[in-house]
């Protein structure tokens, strides 16, 4: 089980439920968004903790590439129920607020559950930090870079939904604080509004990156580079006219490279050298399959540009 998600899910039902009182005691529209946000961000970690675990699963006859892809399926579910429940709701509340004020009492509840919840909410950041920030470091990435190139669906959510879940919560706190200072409901429906444009905004990109794995992304100069390298390294390899990497789930790759042998055996001999060669790249971690395929020794070495063709 994915650590991070697991510390997002506990710390979203808790948060919810905290929100959900506190948005029935004091009124507040900001509360209430807030509370909508976190049960959505609740449901989310379950539809990504499913994506971990269907991911995971073994290449078989029927699925020979493995079950990856199924990550972007479900983190796609947990992008459309975060626009569909946190940002509609809270953009639909707040804007029924507007229209018919509902004014806020017991505000003091109110701040303290949106300071509770940001501690909770911030450890889990934390945590998801951390994960990004190391791996970000052996893809020679920075933190935000790597956070939106990752092939973790899984990660890439846990991340910004809680960066959206602290921003939320300063939002909520300042609407929830406006209304207190000022005794219109105004500020705080405005707040509501706004937790609901950063959610519908946090799902949309969300939602792209997903659609984009489930289509096909070609692996990053740097990780192509790498595999050439790991290719060319084999004693029977004298060149590499031809690499394709793509990813077909998280840290899983699918292999294909057009290779010059050295000497000049016989079909037979060439295709159990293939198989071979084959074989010990699918012992990387990352490859799921690999499939080599002979050029011809005169061909120059393909520039393999951004799209991964030559």
């Amino acid at each position: 089980m994915n650590v991070t998600v697991i510390l997002a899910l506990g710390a979203n039902l808790l948060v919810a439920v905290a929100k959900t009182v506190a948005g029935y005691i004091t009124r507040s529209a900001s509360m209430v968004a807030e509370a909508a946000h976190s049960w959505a961000d609740t449901g989310n970690e379950v539809f990504l903790l499913v994506a971990d675990r269907r991911a995971r699963r073994r290449p078989d006859a029927a699925h020979p590439l493995g079950y990856g892809r199924e990550a972007y399926v479900w983190s796609m579910f947990a992008a459309i129920g975060l626009f569909a429940v946190g940002a509609g709701v809270s953009i639909t509340h707040g804007v029924q607020e507007l229209l018919d004020p509902d004014p806020a009492s017991d505000f003091v509840v109110g701040y303290v559950v949106l300071g509770i919840a940001f501690v909770l909410e911030g450890t889990s950041f934390f945590q998801a930090v951390r994960q990004v920030r190391r791996e970000a470091r052996r893809a020679d990435r920075d933190l935000l870079e790597h956070a939106l190139q990752t092939s973790d669906p899984t990660l890439r959510a846990v991340f910004a939904e809680d960066a959206a879940a602290l921003i939320g919560i300063v939002l909520a706190a300042a609407g929830l604080l406006a209304h207190d200072l000022t005794g219109s409901p105004v500020p705080d429906a405005v707040g509501s509004i706004a937790v609901g444009v950063l959610l519908g905004v946090v799902a949309l990109v969300l939602l792209d990156r997903n659609r984009r794995f489930i289509v096909g992304v070609e692996a990053s100069a740097s990780l192509r580079g790498t595999l050439e390298r790991l290719l060319r390294a084999e004693p029977e390899v004298a060149a590499v006219n031809y690499l394709h990497v793509e990813f077909v789930g998280p840290r899983q790759l699918y292999l294909v490279a057009g290779v010059d042998l050295t000497g000049d055996a016989a079909e037979s001999a060439v295709a159990t050298r293939l198989r071979a060669l084959e074989r010990r790249l699918e012992e990387e971690q990352l490859v799921v399959e690999a499939v080599l395929t002979v050029s011809r020794g005169q061909e120059a070495v393909a520039a393999v540009d951004g799209a991964g063709r030559p």
